[in-house]
């Protein structure tokens, strides 16, 4: 058992803060560790530099996704690049060395890369004799992850294994276990009681819409695109914490019931009941977050992939169609199309559920618990 684990994400998007959330609760069930303390890395910066990881990243998601991409491209040099970010890292997480320093965990669990490499430099200062574990939060391993000081690494595929082995990292140091969900998402929640329980209708296929957790993308666009459905279906939109395009959702979502009435819009706002309206649903629609689309595997959801960020969740989308579990729409007018063909062919919607099941991984979290406690022994 340990006496004290320090868990560290970043506010960057919200899969880094639900991995950390996930790995937390996994350790409160297990009862591994006396005490867990799950930390926003960016808290402990100053306001400029917080800024600079959280809003600006939204804002290029929503205003410009190509610069996202070309940067996520610039930065993948693996072992180069790093003494540039480290400099601008320490000038900037002071209070968060000092957090490390006088909590004094036993093990420090990484979901996201700032706080990463800072315990690695810590590390190599022997300023710290904390070892962390780092969790890739997406399929592919990107450079920006990549530390000297580590004892283990957790990612989602073999392949990206087999990445790492090739970059240097030692096999024994790597662990696939999938991305840490939510525990919950591995409890069966049965379909029926679900839809009864959110008001959805039974004798239709449900589409889950997601903008994730800070409710990003082209949702209104794509409820338009969806009004031209042929095949009789219910859209539940899952907003997040952006309030204002749930408004819009729902505005957008009574025009489209005057073009198609069979075709029904529900507009939800931030929830805790992701997994019950996943077990509600046939398809998820959306972006393939690392987070989202591990809760979506665990539910064996068919995945709609629109418009994926150029970087991670392209790479992500390419792991999905590879693996036969989703299909993927770059033209938002052909998006009715795309699904009313895949609707209309049962046997290979069933294939392509086994295939989500398969790739699947609901117990990332309690797996990589019991991977720290094995090498704590």
């Amino acid at each position: 058992m340990f006496n004290r684990v320090l868990i560290l994400s970043a506010s960057a998007g919200a899969g880094h803060l639900r991995a950390a959330q996930a790995v937390e609760r996994a350790f409160a069930e297990s009862g591994a560790a006396q005490e867990v303390l799950n930390v926003d890395t960016l808290a402990y910066t100053n306001k400029l530099f917080r800024n600079l990881y959280s809003k600006a990243y939204i804002e290029m998601v929503n205003k410009s996704p190509e610069l996202l991409g070309w940067l996520y491209d610039a930065l993948d040099k693996p072992w180069r690049n790093e003494r540039r970010r480290l400099a601008l890292d320490k000038l900037n997480t002071r209070p968060f060395v000092k957090l490390l320093k006088d909590y004094e965990p036993d093990v420090a669990v990484c979901t996201h890369f700032l706080p990463a490499e800072i315990l690695s430099w810590l590390q190599a200062k022997r300023r710290t004799q904390t070892r962390q574990a780092i969790v890739v939060t997406d399929f592919d391993v990107h450079a920006m992850w990549l530390c000297h000081h580590y004892e283990q690494y957790f990612v989602a595929l073999d392949e990206t294994r087999a990445h790492l082995e090739r970059l240097g990292v030692p096999a024994e140091k790597i662990t696939v276990t999938g991305i840490p969900i939510d525990p919950v998402f591995a409890a069966e929640k049965g379909k029926r009681e679900m839809r009864d329980r959110h008001g959805l209708r039974q004798d239709v296929k449900t589409l889950l819409l997601s903008a994730g957790g800070f409710g990003v993308g082209p949702v209104e666009r794509i409820v338009q695109s969806l009004s031209e459905l042929k095949t009789p279906a219910q859209v539940v939109a899952l907003c997040g914490r952006n309030d204002d395009l749930r408004r819009r959702v729902e505005r957008a979502a009574l025009q489209a019931r005057e073009r198609a009435p069979h075709v029904s819009v529900k507009a939800v706002g931030y929830t805790t009941e992701m997994d019950e309206f996943m077990s509600a649903a046939d398809v998820l629609i959306g972006k393939p977050g690392g987070l989202t689309t591990s809760e979506a595997l665990a539910k064996g959801l068919v995945l709609c992939v629109v418009n994926p960020i150029p970087g991670q969740e392209e790479r992500n989308s390419d792991h999905l169609l590879e693996e036969g579990c989703a299909v993927r729409c770059n033209n938002l007018p052909a998006l009715a199309y795309k699904l009313d063909r895949l609707l209309a062919d049962p046997a290979r919607f069933r294939e392509m559920r086994r295939n989500s099941l398969r790739l699947a991984r609901p117990h990332a979290a309690r797996d990589i618990v019991s991977k720290l406690l094995a090498l704590q022994r």
